[in-house]
């Protein structure tokens, strides 16, 4: 059985493929089932806009789908850039780079440390339209100075607390084991294997 993972972002994707590698179910890409969908994200939580995302890939594939809804929230910021973080800058093409420089200018005049976590909500769909959702977090703290070249979006400005690196700088198996992503993905595990159970018999 094929689980459609609901994401175009390349870092996100290589992410879940490797979090996802155990389970019952062949994992495919929107690339690899012809999907070329841009869903907008236009929910008030990460619950609303991961359910979104992935009913319309659920819906235009036909599969079991996992997609999640991820953010930064700055204690400093009163949980600013949240739900925002993949488009959190004035400039209208912004990059990664962007986003982290317009998210420190606006830390700067906040006495340091910038405490934070990460949140991710995962959410699964089926076609007999069940839904399903887990959650995960990662603390630490906004640095200054960029470090690692890992990961993507904040993650070379976010140290963790449990680690004393970055996101960046994790190998695949230290970030499997740490981020906010693998926690609420590892906790889908179990419902995607009854799913699997379910659609088997």
């Amino acid at each position: 059985m094929r689980l459609l993972v609901a994401t175009n972002n390349k870092g996100k994707l290589l992410e879940m493929l490797s979090l996802l590698e155990d389970t019952h179910f062949e994992i495919v890409t929107p690339e690899q089932v012809g999907l070329d969908l841009h869903v907008e994200e236009n929910g008030i939580s990460y619950e609303e806009n991961a359910s979104i995302k992935a009913q319309a890939f659920t819906r235009s594939s036909g599969l079991v789908t996992l997609a999640d809804d991820s953010g930064l929230e700055v204690d400093a910021l009163g949980g600013l850039p949240g739900i925002h973080s993949a488009r959190f800058s004035p400039l209208p093409s912004a990059t990664d780079a962007d986003r982290r420089a317009y998210l420190l200018s606006l830390l700067k005049d906040h006495p340091q440390p910038w405490t934070a976590h990460f949140h991710c909500t995962v959410a699964i769909t089926t076609p007999a339209g069940e839904m399903y959702f887990t959650q995960g977090e990662c603390r630490g703290k906004v640095i200054m100075q960029e470090r690692g070249t890992n990961g993507f979006g904040y993650d070379p400005i976010f140290l963790i607390d449990e680690s004393g690196l970055t996101m960046a700088e994790l190998s695949m198996e230290e970030k499997n084991h740490l981020s906010h992503r693998s926690r609420a993905v590892k906790a889908a595990i179990p419902i995607l294997v009854d799913i699997s159970r379910k659609l088997s018999n």
